[in-house]
Order: C-alpha cells, then structure tokens, then sequence
C-alpha cells in the first residue's frame, strides 16, 4: 500500500484514540484548549450577581442596628424608686435625730434639780409632763402584794425586776408601785432572802417619775392571776394590787461593793439615775444615705449602659 493513500486512514484511528477517556472509558466530542478556555471565562463572568439588572448592593441600602425588643423593663422602676425612698427615710432620720436629742435634753434637766415630794393624789394623764423628775414618797411596803417582772437580765445574770406597792398616808387610795430594783433568780423567794431586803415600818424612797410603757406586739401576756408578769403594764398592774396608775423607779448611787453586797443579800440593786434612752438614729442616718447613694449609681450605670450585642439585631430598611 502506499504511505499517501494511507495517511487519512491513521489520522482517523489517531483522533478516535484521543477522544477516549483513559479514566472512565466514555467517549467525548473533541473540544480545542482554546474554546474550553473562552467558555470558562463566560461562565465565570456571567455567574456575578452584579451582571443581573435588578441586584442591588448593600451600599445602596444600609442595614440599621435596631433593639431588638424593650431596652429596660419594669425592674428598673423598681430600681429608680429605691433610692428615692432611702432619702426619704434618711431625712425623715434627722428629723427623729432632732427630736430624740430634744427630748434627751429635757430629760437631762429634770435630772438636776431636786427631788420633788410625791402629792398624795397625781392625775395620771401629767404624768408623760414629769417624765425622769426626781421624787420622793414616804410611806409603808406591801411585801404580800410584790410582783415580779421578768425575766430580766443584769449584767449577764438572770433575774427580776421587784415590784412592791408603796401605801402612803394610810390610805390605800394613795398607793403607787414602786419598782425597787433587780434581783437574781436563785432569790425569787422571798423566805430565801435577807431581813434587809424586806424592809418593815415606814421608808423614804427617792427614784425616778417615769411614763407607763407601750407594749408592743410581741411581747407576751401578763398573767396576774399566777403571779407572772412579763411586761410592767402599769395600768393593769395598779388595777391587780388596787393602787394609782403611779411608777417610780428607785435609784442608788453608783457603787460596785455595794452592788455585789445587795445581790448577794437579796435587796433590790435600784437604777443609777440617768437617762438611758436609745439614740440610733446617726447610725439610721448613714445607712439611708449610703443606700440611696449606692443605688443611684447602679441606676446611672444601667440606664448609660450601652446595649449587648445579643440585644440588638441587624434590620435592612429595605427587603432585598
């Protein structure tokens, strides 16, 4: 055969053995490298979503950062009132600071002067006028009629407070309770006591005119009939023993021999003459205004907090 006539015939077999997939063994029409190139670059540049008429960019259209809900709810006016009311408090606690130190000072004077002697009647209700005055009663103890308030304590000891009903005059429209002083609890008996703490006959007793208390709500309830008495409510007291509405505190110098001498024999240790009212209200003041300082900065910083990234969203202005 001759080598011209039989050129066509191995450029065919030839294009046939290329067109064939080594990997797979398919058959696939012949694309030149310079068509596949053209194709690819047509392909990628009509794939971009700005060759498409109606896109439109996010630089058009900005997103906005919007919360996502309430920025702050009830608790902050809860938050915003607290402070207002510890204010409140703390000026309404100067106020009590003024009348408590008032009242102190009134109260120190009538402790200067000099002893007033008891009138054989008083009008309970003028009283409250000689709170902490200085007075004298003459008269003769009731030792059957004693009652004792407790229990009290006394340095740590446990005890009583005696109360004996003082008849001045002889007459029994006259009497007043006296509450003579403390006493330990191992000497609640009278019998277990010495003569010198029941004293006999006539006696002089210098103490304190002091106002009937105010029982509060949990205090418990006296009960006369078996001779406990938790609280000393004058009134009911008087009305047990038949006596004026009438309390005097006796009183006694400060002396620590004589304090252990009296506890040791049963006598009642009396009350050391002066006011012992409580005066907190400085303490009150302080905490109210710290209070109410405190929580205006956490008010401040909450509401100047800026929000979380969590309480915000992305909201477009426009749908896309």
């Amino acid at each position: 055969m001759n080598i011209i006539t039989a050129l066509p015939r191995l450029f065919r077999i030839a294009g046939r053995t290329r067109s064939r997939s080594p990997r797979i063994g398919l058959e696939q029409p012949y694309i030149c490298q310079g068509c596949r190139q053209t194709r690819t670059q047509r392909r990628w540049q009509h794939s971009q979503p700005a060759d498409d008429p109606s896109f439109t960019s996010i630089i058009d259209h900005p997103a906005k950062l919007v919360r996502s809900g309430r920025r702050h709810g009830y608790g902050l006016i809860v938050l915003a009132i607290i402070p207002i009311t510890a204010f409140a408090l703390g000026t309404w606690q100067v106020q009590r600071l003024h009348w408590k130190t008032d009242l102190m000072a009134r109260f120190e004077d009538r402790l200067v002067r000099p002893p007033l002697p008891l009138p054989p009647r008083l009008d309970p209700s003028a009283v409250p006028e000689f709170d902490y005055r200085r007075v004298l009663a003459t008269g003769t103890f009731q030792h059957d009629q004693e009652m004792l308030v407790g229990p009290r304590l006394h340095d740590g000891d446990d005890g009583y407070l005696v109360v004996t009903p003082l008849e001045r005059d002889g007459k029994k429209e006259s009497t007043i309770l006296v509450c003579r002083g403390w006493i330990p609890k191992r000497l609640k008996a009278q019998k277990d006591r010495a003569p010198e703490a029941l004293p006999r006959g006539k006696v002089t007793v210098q103490g304190l005119l002091r106002e009937p208390w105010k029982r509060n709500f949990f205090t418990p309830v006296n009960r006369p009939e078996k001779g406990e008495f938790y609280f000393p409510d004058v009134g009911e007291m008087a009305g047990f023993v038949g006596s004026q509405p009438v309390w005097v505190e006796e009183t006694m110098k400060p002396d620590l021999i004589e304090t252990y001498r009296r506890e040791n024999l049963g006598v009642p240790i009396g009350r050391i003459p002066e006011v012992n009212l409580r005066n907190n209200h400085t303490q009150y003041i302080f905490t109210w205004y710290a209070l109410s300082l405190a929580t205006s900065i956490m008010f401040w910083m909450i509401v100047r907090k800026p929000p979380s990234d969590i309480a915000r969203r992305v909201r477009q202005n426009k749908e896309w």
